[in-house]
């Protein structure tokens, strides 16, 4: 069995240089699972009052409450697990949180180097796992590499894009010795965006008169511009120049949605005919802080290609022109590009009546459904509920299945900021129970809500137990149609209905989360939504709604087109 080893005065031990690294960036909080080659680190954490840990039940959700928690709060999000199974595990939030430019650092436990190459239970080349989808990894050879290696971590997660980072940690480098001199760091670089870029003056003043002779400019906003913290300045721009705001799923924030200016969420997954009329009738559109990739512009046609004029801002040089010829590329952080382009840009008049009507249009035919008595319960009534009882600061968390195009195209964000968001890079299920901890942890003195589909239920059940033994106040909401909707309405319109394994069979979730020891209420009649709700959202403790709604691909569709 590995045994601890003998601490000395002159120098740390690998696993305490990790602990004080964190904490020299800034970092308070940490997510993960035990394991054998993780002993030395937890050791360090015992004695160290300076760090929460919060145990998980598997290393997946430790890196989705990890993502949660640097959503909410602008600073790296940590997770940490074993060697073998442990990695390979907590890649997949690594992955998401990579390609949604959400900075979060995985340090997983290795074996040791001397054992490496000897069949040694667990050991797996971590370096060539984690390189295609991480921003930056090592695998550490030395304990002395301890120091530099958290650096040059927080550095790459926090500037330029955002993204994240994985560090190895053989168990024979956390008993190695540290000398404390090297235990320095820059803690602005524990929080993002750091070390801004600012765009070239020459393609603002572009970007200006193009803008001035537009007709109808509108901007189309990605999760850029709520990760920069530029919502100020684009409010302030779109009113100097009357243009509207429309956003993707990942942009929802960038603007009060209550706004006149606001448009909502475009393209195929949360967009409407009406949200799809205004980006056709845009003569310039500049696309910030947005790949433009397919969901944003169902595959590339709303915007049609050669169509209207278009301006690119993102901090990532790679990403103007990738998909659009581009008239003005600008390259760099969203909230100095804003804020350059309100300054350079003339004032006029803007015509918004094109998106007060399109609004509501969207919301009269939102409201019919959402009015339904009809059982089973349609999923407009859900939103259009607790649109009614949360107030402007809640956080919803939505996983990306069955809750996401309706909660993206019908939730109103009352405010600009992070109050909605979606895992949606990747769109693996399972993520919004755990991503509500990290977010609940990382802003407490606000209600925090998931809302999942069954078949994400049953990909993260096993963290509940996490929530009760914390008792964190979460309210969890599942959409009920023993299904994977979103997969068998796209067989519906794309196969003519020939549905294949994508039916499961009906659970009562809400028995299942008081087996947890979380306050469960089932319903299936609408007249009994509200009070259910408004109950559980009051409560003081962690509670599920499970909700038996009407299957998405019997349902009105909110979007589109349904893109697999």
């Amino acid at each position: 069995m590995n045994k601890p080893v003998e601490l000395q005065a002159a120098a740390l031990t690998g696993a305490e240089a990790v602990v004080e690294m964190l904490r020299a960036h800034g970092v308070e909080v940490l997510f993960g699972l035990c394991g054998d080659t993780s002993l030395p680190l937890y050791d360090a954490l015992y004695r160290s009052a300076s760090l929460r840990h919060v145990l998980t039940r598997d290393e997946r959700h430790a890196a989705y409450m990890a993502d949660g928690y640097a959503r909410v709060t602008g600073k790296v999000g940590v997770c940490e697990g074993p060697s073998g199974g442990g990695a390979t595990y907590i890649l997949p939030g690594l992955a998401e949180a990579n390609e949604s430019s959400v900075p979060i650092l995985a340090i997983n436990t290795d074996v040791s180097v001397s054992s490496r190459g000897r069949f040694t239970l667990t050991e797996l080349d971590q370096r060539a796992l984690m390189k295609p989808l991480t921003k930056w990894n090592a695998v550490l050879e030395r304990a002395a590499d301890i120091p530099r290696a958290f650096r040059g971590a927080f550095e790459a997660m926090t500037t330029g894009r955002p993204g994240a980072a994985h560090i190895a940690l053989p168990f024979d480098v956390q008993n190695g010795p540290v000398e404390r001199a090297e235990l320095w760091a820059d803690p602005t670089l524990g929080a993002f965006p750091a070390r801004r870029t600012a765009p070239d003056p020459f393609f603002i003043e572009l970007a200006a008169k193009l803008l001035r002779n537009a007709r109808s400019p509108l901007f189309i906003c990605g999760g850029g511009v709520v990760l920069s913290g530029a919502e100020e300045q684009l409010l302030g721009v779109a009113e100097k120049i009357g243009a509207p705001v429309a956003t993707t799923v990942s942009g929802k924030g960038s603007i009060d949605e209550r706004c006149a200016h606001s448009v909502g969420v475009v393209g195929s997954n949360g967009g409407t005919p009406a949200t799809r009329a205004v980006v056709d009738a845009a003569d310039v559109i500049v696309f910030v802080g947005c790949r433009a990739g397919s969901v944003t512009t169902e595959r590339w046609r709303h915007p049609a290609p050669g169509g209207a004029r278009i301006i690119h801002i993102d901090v990532d040089p790679s990403v103007p022109g990738t998909n659009y010829k581009v008239d003005v590329p600008i390259v760099g952080d969203a909230r100095l590009a804003l804020s350059a382009l309100e300054e350079a840009v003339a004032s006029r008049e803007g015509d918004l009546s094109l998106v007060e009507a399109r609004k509501r249009e969207k919301l009269e035919a939102f409201e019919a459904l959402a009015a339904s008595g009809a059982a089973p319960i349609k999923p407009e009534r859900v939103v259009a509920t607790l649109n009614r009882l949360l107030d402007k600061d809640s956080i919803v968390v939505a996983d990306p299945g069955t809750p996401c195009p309706y909660f993206s195209a019908y939730y109103q964000v009352k405010g600009a900021g992070r109050r909605f968001f979606s895992n949606r890079a990747h769109g693996a299920l399972g993520y919004a129970l755990a991503a509500s901890v990290g977010a609940h942890l990382g802003r407490p003195a606000v209600k925090t809500l998931a809302v999942m589909g069954d078949g994400s239920f049953g990909m993260c059940v096993g963290e509940l137990e996490t929530v009760v033994r914390l008792k964190l106040p979460i309210t969890f909401i599942v959409i009920s149609n023993a299904g994977y909707g979103w997969i068998k309405a796209g067989q519906k319109s794309g196969y003519g209905g020939r549905y294949f394994s994508v039916d499961f069979g009906v659970t009562d979730h809400a028995k299942v989360a008081e087996a947890f020891g979380v306050r469960g209420f089932r319903v299936a009649e609408p007249g009994r939504l509200e009070a259910a709700l408004k109950e559980a959202l009051s409560h003081g403790g962690p509670t599920l709604v499970d909700i038996v709604c009407q299957p998405l691909h019997e349902a009105r569709a909110p979007v589109s087109e349904w893109v697999a």
